[in-house]
């Protein structure tokens, strides 16, 4: 019988501020490994006994106070990968590396949050988008040096919506953060090295729009659909044959008090 992998990914923009909303992403999801970004909290505080009433016993966080922080939620046990990075030596916990039991073997899943870049996409006038790019060129590095993924998936909050149909307007936003040809090139380049499948291309063909990221400054979102796909997943050429389906909660951007991303899910035989 062959098993299965489900996989969501979630910028929550604060987990203890929105832990109660993780009830809702299991329910409608109902995911083996849960990845999430913008923690926001320092280890100590992070809301474990929410986790562990949802059936994820499994935990592992890299946290810190007010900014940044990745955690990853499983009902399967898992262990830290060896290879963890002080990117760009910030220290600023933006990727945790872990290794799911499964009966197959160990599947990989790294869980990234990317710097978002700030507003000016100019490197030599704008610290925060020169770090982004060194960010992107660094693990880019560290991805060729480890060669070709296997029995892999890389999921999280990426900052980039690479292809046309990734944002409301191609032509409006080639000059804005995230969407920019030196921010498309670079996350091009991340991904052939570490030849990463695109797994939610893989279900909505690159002509139709797909977000999964929409501003808190739209007064209707839904109605202007001002979007952006800055959530990613990528998983290892030799799982591609075994993806199975993809969700984007789009209802979770209409909950109270949510992120301004939503819930993204892939499911993979393992």
């Amino acid at each position: 019988m062959t098993l299965s992998l489900r996989v969501a990914t979630w910028n929550i923009n604060s987990v203890r501020l929105r832990a109660p909303l993780l009830a809702g992403v299991v329910e409608a999801l109902d995911p083996d490994v849960l990845c999430l970004q913008e923690t926001k909290t320092p280890d100590e505080h992070f809301p474990h006994e929410a986790a562990e009433a949802l059936g994820y016993a499994h935990r592992v966080i890299r946290g810190m106070k007010g900014y940044n922080g990745v955690a990853v939620l499983s009902r399967h046990p898992l262990s830290v990968l060896p290879d963890g990075r002080d990117w760009c030596g910030k220290g600023d916990c933006r990727h945790l590396g872990v290794a799911v039991d499964r009966p197959g073997g160990p599947v990989e899943i790294h869980n990234f949050y990317v710097p978002a870049g700030g507003d000016v996409p100019d490197p030599a006038a704008n610290p925060k988008f020169a770090h982004k790019l060194d960010f992107l060129a660094e693990v880019t590095a560290w991805t060729a040096a480890r060669g070709p993924a296997r029995r892999a998936v890389l999921v999280g909050d990426l900052n980039i919506a690479p292809l046309e149909h990734d944002v409301w307007s191609h032509k409006q936003m080639r000059d804005v953060v995230s969407h920019t040809p030196v921010e498309v090139e670079a996350i091009a380049r991340w991904r052939e090295a570490g030849d990463w499948h695109d797994a939610l291309r893989h279900f909505v063909p690159e002509e139709e729009k797909l977000y999964t990221w929409w501003s808190y400054r739209a007064k209707d979102w839904r109605a202007a659909d001002r979007g952006r796909r800055l959530d990613h997943v990528w998983v290892s050429r030799d799982l591609a044959p075994g993806l199975a389906r993809h969700a984007i909660l789009k209802d979770a951007r209409d909950w109270a008090q949510t992120s301004d991303h939503v819930p993204v899910l892939v499911e993979v035989a393992v």
